[in-house]
């Protein structure tokens, strides 16, 4: 998955009630006891009329009209940008109340956030999906706030299947191989299987394709395990099934997901792994396309990846008690149903998912709520992953050019990352 709660104060032109640091009082305190709450967040639109602007000021201007005291100044900022401004913001004292964005552990690592039981009520925790609280603990506590989720599943273009004599979306390697073989004789100019290895989801696809296998990350006891036997294997196969007969990109190490997203919404690729958002895609593009599990080794997935977006609440301004009140109003279900809906994105809350999929009107996401129980995550509890996911974006796509140079390279590198924290 996509963030914006926090105005930095000492940004010219913004409002002067807002001073830099964070002092003890905190840096939105005034002197007649009003607080305001730096709220930064990643954005989930496209363009500015879906902007997740809209949502939050909406959000922001409602809560402070049933707590007059507490206002919320709101920034949002684009996916590509949020990261390294947000690490601006901490550096310069600029620190946000409430952070929404793609990962939390390294703050964890800084000391830098409240645990999740300091700023959200009990109900209000209790009505997290368990399996993703769990993926917001380092060390057995909880500070990652899951706040949406999605998750991945097969994605097919039934005309294509059909052009090519194909009557079921493949459950194993072998079925998805004999597929893509049909699909490049029986439909010339369509890439039969879109392998997105490049920088903006080697780390995802990577994942998908290593559980197939059984493998994964990170062994039993959670240490990086990036080169096992598992993984070798399954970009051998890769390797020698997909890439070199020509059944997928030229080049998949440098192919994003955007592209091979848009070349399944175009109806120039036949098969892929996907999320939510890919649904509406295809709609637009007039895609007939079916979802089904992922293909692994020797039958479909039992568990696929799973990937939750995060809210932390900072320390620095000493907002503490506001902070919870903004999460438990920011966390009911008017406003998560709302945003879920807005972007097409999974809930990960208990009241949220059940509303979802009972209220009749998201048939399309049937599937993916079907997997959310189950998911797998990325070892986001582990301060190093920030680092090892890093490396894993820039260079692991290539190893399915050399499987055994390119993983044992990344496995050196996260066993250092994990000796240097």
């Amino acid at each position: 998955m996509n963030k914006r709660l926090f105005v930095a104060a000492c940004t010219v032109g913004v409002l002067t009630l807002t001073a830099c640091g964070g002092a003890s009082g905190g840096a939105g305190d005034s002197e007649n006891g009003e607080v305001t709450l730096k709220l930064v967040a990643a954005d989930y639109g496209d363009k500015a009329s879906n902007s997740s602007t809209v949502y939050w000021k909406d959000v922001a201007e409602r809560f402070t009209a049933a707590h007059p005291k507490i206002k919320v100044d709101v920034q949002v900022i684009n996916w590509n940008d949020i990261d390294s401004q947000v690490k601006t913001m901490i550096q310069s004292g600029n620190v946000p109340d409430v952070l929404q964005t793609g990962g939390y552990a390294d703050k964890v690592a800084d000391d830098l956030l409240y645990k999740a039981d300091e700023v959200l009520s009990e109900k209000t925790r209790a009505n997290l999906i368990d399996s993703f609280a769990k993926a917001g603990e380092v060390e057995g506590t909880q500070y990652g706030i899951p706040f949406v989720s999605s998750a991945r599943a097969f994605f097919y273009n039934k005309a294509v299947f059909a052009k090519a004599g194909i009557t079921e979306a493949p459950k194993s390697w072998d079925e998805l191989k004999a597929a893509a073989e049909k699909i490049k004789a029986k439909a010339p100019g369509v890439t039969p299987y879109a392998l997105p290895l490049g920088p903006e989801e080697a780390q995802g696809e990577s994942l998908i394709w290593e559980l197939g296998n059984g493998g994964g990350y990170t062994d039993a006891g959670g240490a990086y395990r990036l080169d096992s036997q598992a993984n070798l294997e399954a970009f051998t196969w890769l390797k020698e099934n997909l890439v070199a007969p020509g059944l997928t990109y030229a080049n998949p190490a440098t192919t994003d997901r955007k592209t091979a997203f848009a070349d399944f919404a175009a109806g120039k690729t036949a098969m892929l792994n996907g999320h939510p958002s890919l649904i509406q895609m295809s709609k637009d593009g007039k895609v007939d396309y079916g979802v089904a599990p992922i293909p692994g080794k020797a039958g479909v997935l039992d568990a696929t990846l799973g990937v939750a977006d995060w809210m932390m609440a900072f320390k620095d301004g000493g907002h503490k008690e506001e902070v919870r009140e903004f999460l438990d109003f920011a966390y009911a279900k008017e406003n998560t149903l709302k945003f879920g809906e807005t972007y097409n994105l999974m809930p990960v809350t208990e009241d949220t998912l059940q509303e979802m999929t009972s209220n009749g009107k998201h048939k399309d996401l049937e599937p993916f709520f079907a997997l959310l129980p189950k998911a797998v995550f990325y070892p986001l509890g582990d301060t190093t992953w920030d680092a090892v996911s890093a490396e894993i974006k820039k260079s692991g796509g290539t190893a399915v050019n050399d499987p055994a140079k390119v993983l044992g390279e990344l496995q050196k590198k996260a066993e250092a990352a994990v000796a240097d924290k």
